[in-house]
């Protein structure tokens, strides 16, 4: 659920750990990311707290990864599911040289913030990870960041920060269900697309086209 910078994170992943336990829906924006991109598609979720997205990506048969720096909340990912697909990483610790060190792959389909990450990152940071994100997206591949929209990390610091890149604003939507996104949507959830022609599916998902008449 992002990268939280605590006094106190055991609280936190504790908390963490009864919403998993609940009803709480907790892979919706998992779901989102399912839609957009094909099956089998390699993603990346940054700050992925307790590991809720990319076990539902994993389920969808996503080859996915998650990272986040804080130990306390990466130990209830690992209780809850696989530890192979986490890694104690900051966003700030990616690189394209530096992945083969931590067994991740040199290149995403999908790279995820979701739950406010940019928000617990300096400007300087943002625009690295950024940065980062334009190097390890494969042509046409897709960066989507979820955040509160009237604080540091906003819609306004991550299109200020994808100017310096080769990202382009795709979508813009108010919530992880497609809701239109305006000047007063308390949240947003922006999809930026990087350069070159992406990957297509290789089925029909869904599509079923009639022949000719």
């Amino acid at each position: 659920m992002g990268m939280v910078h605590s006094t106190d994170l055991s609280d936190y992943a504790a908390k963490m750990r009864r919403l998993a336990h609940s009803s709480t829906d907790l892979e919706v924006d998992a779901r989102f990311i399912d839609m957009i991109v094909p099956r089998k598609s390699t993603a990346l979720d940054i700050g992925c707290g307790i590991g809720s997205a990319v076990a539902a990506l994993r389920r969808a048969e996503h080859r996915a990864f998650g990272i986040d720096p804080n130990p306390e909340v990466l130990q209830v990912a690992r209780e809850l599911f696989d530890s192979v697909w986490f890694r104690q990483l900051s966003a700030t610790d990616l690189s394209p040289g530096t992945m083969p060190d931590h067994q991740l792959p040199k290149r995403f389909d999908l790279i995820l913030m979701s739950g406010n990450v940019p928000a617990f990152l300096t400007r300087v940071e943002l625009a690295r990870a950024f940065a980062t994100a334009d190097e390890l997206l494969a042509p046409g591949g897709r960066l989507v960041v979820g955040t509160t929209t009237h604080r540091r990390g906003g819609p306004v610091d991550l299109d200020h920060c994808a100017a310096g890149t080769s990202l382009r604003l795709e979508h813009r939507y108010g919530d992880w269900h497609l809701g239109e996104f305006d000047s007063d949507s308390p949240w947003s959830v922006s999809v930026y697309s990087a350069l070159g022609t992406r990957r297509t599916a290789g089925g029909p998902d869904g599509i079923h086209v009639l022949p000719p008449e």
